[in-house]
């Protein structure tokens, strides 16, 4: 359960990290109030997930979903570059992320 709670965790860093962009610096009011209310729930799933996971895992998962998550974001909606080391960049955070996933399980 506390993976779960954690990826639910990492998709609302998303959605506060897109409602940030799109406040066009807190000048627009709907995402402007969209983006704390998802921070604070994303570190409060977050903080429930550590109750039972490692820091070190925990905080490096979430932010990978939240990078991973917001450049697939950027890319798809907001129409950002899917350059080469871009994609490369994605791969290697990716890669880190599966790797401290299973360190945790050992």
């Amino acid at each position: 359960m506390p993976w779960i709670i954690l990826f639910a965790a990492g998709l609302l860093e998303i959605v506060w990290a897109f409602s940030m962009k799109q406040s066009t610096g807190f000048s627009r009011l709907t995402p402007s109030v969209v983006t704390p209310v998802a921070m604070v729930a994303s570190f409060g799933l977050l903080a429930i997930a550590m109750r039972t996971l490692p820091l070190g895992t925990a905080y490096t998962i979430w932010t990978g979903i939240g990078a991973v998550g917001a450049f697939f974001v950027g890319v798809l909606v907001l129409g950002e570059s899917a350059s080469t080391l871009r994609i490369l960049a994605l791969i290697l955070i990716v890669a880190g992320l599966v790797l401290m996933k299973l360190a945790s399980e050992g």
